[in-house]
């Protein structure tokens, strides 16, 4: 199960309960909605959300980080490095945005027994060619979510995946639109399955 910061409901609650590994994301908002199982947290490594996160000892005392045995970087220092120049021209208010903090999540990891896992720049570079063929509006990177989700189909090729608290929402800087048509697809196709906040209504008017 892949959790995101949105509403979860009862049939994700339920399947996260089940699931035989759980991730949630940064500082795991949707804990206290369905609290239980983590095994990996995938947090936002660079810019503002990892300064926050590795310069706060809070974010350590956070349920959902204390039981997760991993930690997962979502932004590989070598593709940051590379974005750095083109967002100083094309989004220069960005200018914190690739300044990479995946060495203090490293020695968090050490000091605490976790796992340490870096997503590496080619999951990155499939997923935006990947979104291409939705052609989005211009943007800069792929949400957190959709990288997570393409790392668990290459850490658990075949495994059934379910997706609850996405609502595809949020920063102008990810191609929410377009992620979500790609989303749809992979649901389809049997990739993924969608668990709803809220269970859908019968339109039959009879009892």
């Amino acid at each position: 199960m892949i959790v995101g910061n949105g509403e979860v409901g009862d049939e994700g609650r339920a399947a996260i309960a089940a699931a035989d590994f759980v991730v949630r994301f940064n500082e795991c908002r949707s804990y206290a909605a369905s609290p239980g199982r983590t095994d990996a947290v995938a947090v936002c490594n660079t810019g503002r959300p990892g300064k926050a996160m590795t310069g706060d000892t809070g974010w350590r005392t956070l349920a959902g980080v204390i039981e997760a045995s991993e930690i997962w970087c979502v932004r590989d220092p070598e593709k940051f490095a590379e974005m750095r120049a083109p967002l100083a021209i094309s989004r220069p208010e960005l200018d914190d945005f690739c300044d990479d903090y995946t060495s203090q999540f490293k020695a968090f990891c050490k000091e605490a027994g976790k796992r340490h896992v870096v997503v590496e720049k080619v999951i990155h570079e499939a997923v935006d060619e990947a979104l291409a063929a939705f052609s989005p509006e211009p943007y800069v990177v792929p949400s957190t979510g959709l990288i997570a989700i393409a790392q668990a189909f290459r850490r658990f090729p075949g495994a059934g995946i379910g997706l609850a608290g996405f609502g595809h929402a949020g920063w102008d800087g990810h191609p929410f639109a377009a992620e979500r048509q790609l989303v749809d697809g992979y649901i389809a196709a049997g990739r993924l399955k969608r668990y709803a906040a809220e269970p859908p209504h019968s339109s039959s008017q009879g009892a």
